[in-house]
């Protein structure tokens, strides 16, 4: 009796890692991208571009200031143009990477905004070219901070990940709404809360290590 519960569990978890690695994925290469050119960018950064980096400022808090809820059912058309569908695990991919792209790489900004100019100036008086600071000693300076924005990023991933349930995405939060809330099963709902937790912690333990690991002042 208990098998086909279990391997109810087990789909809608995975169904919620599919969601999640495949959102970060996208997540922390845009994200990063974005960030790096709103480094470059600023108006001390190693190639200022004021009006660009202030579009680009706008439009990122423009997308953080949407609530997710409200995001994705504003991208239905875009996620059906995209994956073919507007329902399903990979559906809800779309939605999920363009609402922490912005969250990602604002978070990401501040990490290399923070380095100290000193060193930038060090390399730039060696005669390293804008690309080898940005990769000699913008990242590897902020890596401890950057891993630090990403494991907040997951979390937040994954509490997105829960509330795409709604609208059919798949996934525990899926679970807890068509059993927990709907059929009043409350201790799917309970189950499904002591999954989330726990991968929750797991997740800000793994990051926290990881980023004591790279952290240089150690």
């Amino acid at each position: 009796m208990w098998l086909p519960v279990f391997d109810k569990y087990v789909k809608a978890f995975g169904e919620t890692l599919l969601m999640t690695t495949a959102a970060c994925a996208v997540v922390f290469i845009a994200g990063m991208t974005l960030a790096l050119v709103l480094t470059v960018t600023a108006p001390r950064g190693l190639t200022p571009r004021p009006r660009l980096h202030r579009v680009l400022s706008v439009l990122v808090n423009m997308f953080r200031a949407i609530p997710f809820i409200i995001l994705l059912v504003a991208m239905l058309p875009v996620t059906r143009m995209i994956v073919g569908t507007t329902m399903g695990t990979w559906a809800a991919v779309v939605p999920l990477s363009a609402h922490l792209i912005p969250f990602f790489a604002r978070v990401s900004q501040v990490a290399l905004s923070e380095i100290d100019p000193g060193l930038v100036e060090a390399a730039r008086a060696m005669g390293c070219r804008r690309w080898h600071i940005v990769r000699h000693v913008l990242l590897p300076e902020a890596l401890p901070a950057l891993i630090g924005g990403a494991t907040i990023t997951v979390i937040a991933m994954i509490g997105s990940s829960a509330m795409a349930g709604a609208v059919g995405a798949g996934g525990l939060g899926d679970l807890a709404i068509r059993y927990g809330y709907e059929r009043y099963e409350t201790a799917v709902m309970f189950n499904v809360i002591i999954i989330l937790v726990a991968l929750v912690t797991l997740v800000q333990f793994s990051g926290e290590r990881l980023s004591r690991h790279f952290d240089r002042r150690r």
